[in-house]
């Protein structure tokens, strides 16, 4: 009744935006009105200008426009897939998905695929996008996909679809999981908050269990004894100011007594801060004397949750243990 009111009063209302199940809907109802009696035009024309009179907040109610609204502030991958998914469902074509997978795992499907379908495959990519893909694949299978394409000259468009459906089925479909982070970084967290002597047993017996994951482990894992290797000196300063004060007297004073990482930590920190702030904390921690070790790991802890919170925020980066101190 209101789009019969609007096309009555006016030009109507561009109808040819709602998708065409909606349209068709819209038309079956229409269709079935006859005759209505004023009083019930005048209900329902109230009824419909106070709904509009209580909306607060208005959108295009699609999340293509939403994706192009939020722009750079969510991540460009996530935003890609989630494109190609509702294109893929808006037409039934399944090649956006495809063309949405990552360089490598589209290395993956040329690498696993015919030469054909690698052929068919480089085809619908972006032609910057295919070069950047296909200098991944190792050289001769790379030239015998480049002859594979031009076994695709005659190749049906039906033929396309089914090749695009296999290899959503294939490549496409991924289990839902239930963490987001891989274990080496669930594990890694746990034992950067660990004590010493736990972390040193659990990563011993994982390196006779899995040496590949016990390696993986320690690459995520930043300690008191790795900021000498990892922390870049121009970023102490920054990462001490989000220190509590006694927490960074009682780390120094049980690093400076401690093994021989926990001791080039703190020396590093204490040479790349003011002279005159080194010489304060030094002699706070000498008046502190021999720290109870809970209590020093406890407060080592605390600075290096905040360098790797910082890290992790991007508001630092961590520097590789070859790389030179800048």
């Amino acid at each position: 009744m209101i789009v019969q009111l609007l096309f009555k009063d006016g030009d109507g209302i561009p109808l040819n935006r709602m998708p065409q199940k909606l349209q068709a809907a819209l038309a079956h109802e229409m269709g079935a009105i006859k005759l209505v009696d004023k009083d019930t035009v005048s209900a329902v024309a109230e009824e419909f200008v106070s709904e509009l009179d209580a909306i607060g907040l208005a959108a295009d109610g699609d999340t293509i426009k939403a994706l192009d609204a939020l722009g750079d502030k969510i991540d460009p991958e996530l935003a890609q897939r989630l494109r190609a998914e509702i294109l893929a469902a808006r037409s039934g074509d399944p090649w956006p998905l495809i063309i949405a997978l990552s360089e490598d795992e589209l290395v993956t499907v040329l690498n696993t695929q015919s030469l054909q379908v690698g052929g068919v495959v480089l085809s619908k990519l972006e032609v910057a996008k295919a070069a950047a893909v296909l200098a991944k694949v190792p050289g001769e299978r790379a030239r015998r996909i480049t002859f594979g394409m031009s076994q695709t000259a005659d190749i049906s468009p039906d033929a396309v679809l089914r090749i695009g459906k296999a290899l959503v089925e294939d490549h496409c479909q991924k289990p839902a999981i239930a963490f987001q982070k891989g274990p080496d970084s669930r594990l890694g967290a746990i034992l950067n908050t660990s004590p010493a002597a736990t972390r040193e047993d659990v990563l011993t017996g994982l390196n006779d269990e899995d040496p590949e994951f016990a390696d993986d482990v320690r690459r995520r894992i930043f300690t008191f004894a790795d900021i000498a290797t990892r922390l870049k000196p121009v970023d102490v300063p920054t990462c001490l100011r989000n220190v509590d004060n006694d927490d960074l007297n009682i780390a120094v004073a049980a690093a400076l007594g401690g093994g021989d990482g926990e001791v080039r930590g703190a020396e590093f920190i204490l040479a790349n801060m003011s002279q005159r702030m080194a010489d304060q904390l030094r002699e706070a921690a000498a008046d502190l004397g021999t720290v109870n070790r809970e209590a020093g790991e406890r407060a080592m802890n605390a600075i290096t949750t905040v360098i790797r919170d910082m890290e992790g925020d991007g508001l630092i980066t961590y520097r590789e243990p070859e790389e030179e101190a800048l």
